[in-house]
């Protein structure tokens, strides 16, 4: 799942790419995608993109009249396709746009072989991954709509303002904004009966942190996952904090410079205990072991965060 470093670096490469290209069309593959059935694609056709915006975990592309806000849900993403086939206006040339989706300078990862063989995995899962839509420009260049997941988890909405997507609506206070602060976390956990792991993806409460980073954010907190929310000390809501800045600071930072196409294996790869079952914690030795009750989807380091 496409959480807020990889959404964020992905919007940095279509500021670059796409911001100043006129849009030829939206062609859907698979209609079901669309979820706002009152508004027509052709309301994109002719308008030159203004701005990209994320918002937690969607992306809204701006125009001159509506935005087409994207969803990635579980498995979606985008790739990058073709290069200028006419003299239209753009902010970039063909050959830097071919460069960066494909083979751009990739941020360093200290990757175990095994992690080195799932990111490799990944990226050509990626590339792969079924279109489901095509948002073409009149310079011939096209952004692939995917979706590699067994259901269709990736949506789209034609709106005037992205706030009339629900989803976007609700959200929470984002944590890696510079304006988050420890006592907007505070009010988060306050009075919550819930344990940590789910709490931290709660988007309402939390904006564009998922089920991996979640992950990544309680072990370097030292945090056992199924910890109710009520029962952290003040050192331990201290913790949180931090971990939360640094985790998704070090991940924003990672991912920056990384090819659109490689950013969930980037990810993957720099993961210190999600998904990583049975290998070695890398930061005390110990065994890396499923989160009870996450039926393989959840993990922890049982040393690093004991259950008390």
């Amino acid at each position: 799942m496409p959480e807020s470093p990889e959404v964020d670096a992905l919007a940095g490469f279509l500021r670059t790419h796409i911001v100043g290209r006129q849009i030829a069309g939206l062609e859907l593959v698979e209609y079901g995608a669309l979820k706002t059935r009152g508004r027509l694609t052709s309301e994109l056709v002719g308008r030159a993109v203004t701005g990209i915006r994320r918002f937690g975990k969607h992306l809204a592309i701006d125009t001159e009249g509506p935005s087409l806000v994207v969803s990635f849900g579980r498995a979606g993403w985008m790739r990058w396709s073709g290069e200028p086939t006419t003299d239209a206006a753009t902010t970039t040339t063909a050959t830097a746009a071919s460069t960066d989706a494909t083979g751009g300078a990739a941020a360093s990862t200290d990757a175990t072989p095994t992690a080195a063989t799932d990111a490799a995995k990944l990226t050509t899962a990626t590339t792969s991954a079924p279109t489901i839509a095509v948002l073409s420009f009149a310079d011939g260049t096209e952004l692939l709509l995917t979706d590699g997941g067994t259901w269709l988890s990736l949506g789209l909405w034609i709106v005037d303002e992205p706030a009339e997507v629900p989803a976007i609506a609700k959200l929470g206070p984002d944590p890696a904004s510079a304006d988050d602060t420890a006592d907007q976390l505070d009010g988060v956990l306050a009075g919550r009966r819930k344990q940590l792991k789910a709490l931290l993806q709660e988007q309402e409460r939390l904006t564009g942190i998922g089920n991996a980073y979640s992950d990544e954010i309680l072990h370097a907190a030292r945090l056992f996952p199924l910890t109710h929310a009520t029962d952290l000390d003040e050192a331990q809501r201290a913790a949180l904090f931090a971990a939360v800045r640094s985790v998704l600071g070090g991940a924003f930072a990672r991912q920056r410079s990384v090819p659109i196409d490689e950013l969930k294996a980037r990810k993957v790869a720099a993961m210190a205990v999600h998904g990583r079952t049975g290998e070695q914690c890398p930061d005390c030795g110990g065994t890396v072991a499923d989160v009870p009750g996450s039926k393989g989807a959840a993990q922890y380091c049982p040393v690093c965060q004991p259950e008390r």
